[in-house]
């Protein structure tokens, strides 16, 4: 289970990536275009070239965790074309409806 911490890193890739690769596909790429160690722990996010789909791979110091979210309608609104960082909770609304900009989640418990 992946868990999101507010400590944790999260590194965004910039350019669309062929979701055709797998884990060593998506290290390598984590290697040679970001220079990050995929090792370390930190949360890496990638997406497609038509923003409809987000990978997400992170080391847990067990194993590697490949993630996939295709949106069953839209696209991701925003990817930081910038590069960088993003923190959990941004993560978080951009995994729930695709945009972390201005948006918030629904209240994970209802009253009855």
């Amino acid at each position: 289970m992946i868990q999101l911490t507010p400590h944790m890193r999260i590194f965004q890739c910039i350019e669309p990536v062929d979701f055709r690769k797998g884990i060593d596909g998506l290290a390598a790429i984590c290697r040679q275009y970001l220079r990050q160690d995929p090792f370390d722990g930190t949360l890496f996010i990638f997406a497609n070239k038509k923003k409809t789909s987000m990978k997400l791979l992170v080391y847990d110091g067990q194993g590697f965790w490949l993630c996939q979210k295709r949106f069953s309608r839209g696209r991701i609104k925003y990817w930081n074309n910038n590069g960088g960082s993003l923190s959990a909770p941004q993560l978080n609304i951009l995994l729930y409806n695709g945009s972390p900009n201005g948006s918030k989640l629904q209240k994970p418990w209802k009253k009855i």
